[in-house]
């Protein structure tokens, strides 16, 4: 049966009827597997934030972005920020659809997930890049 409103249950039918949970501990897996995709989806956003960018590595670090260190990296930045949006929109669709279960653990997994991983992924030149941290000279 379908959901259409949430639900609290161990039993749940994720993007797949193959993949079902019955018991206490396949639930549990199935929400840290919720936990670990929401994570990776916000590595994947930051990845392509910082190709997209292609801005250097910030000041005091030893890490050069692979894709700025020859001059022909346009293009392969171009193909990279492709190819990492695909996966990213991806990802994405499938914790809307896993979302779209109904679950309550699987909705609350994907949320925490994504707030852990924002919390870990975003570093404090996000802020300053998005001009969060920017001083306004309006009079």
């Amino acid at each position: 049966m379908m959901h259409m409103t949430f639900y609290w249950s161990r039993q749940v039918t994720l993007l797949f009827t193959s993949w079902r949970t019955d018991s206490w501990p396949s639930y549990a897996l199935t929400l840290l597997a919720c936990v670990l995709a929401s994570a990776f989806y916000q590595y994947l956003e930051y990845v392509r934030y910082r190709v997209r960018r292609g801005r250097k590595p910030t000041e005091g670090t030893a890490e050069e972005p692979f894709l700025l260190r020859s001059k022909g990296a346009g293009m392969v930045g171009k193909i990279a920020g492709g190819v990492l949006f695909g996966l990213s929109s991806a990802l994405g669709y499938l914790l809307m659809l896993a979302v779209m279960s109904f679950n309550g653990g699987v909705f609350l997994a994907v949320i925490l997930g994504l707030t852990v991983g924002y919390l870990v992924f975003s570093g404090e030149d996000d802020d300053q890049t998005a001009g969060l941290n920017s001083t306004c000279a309006c009079a």
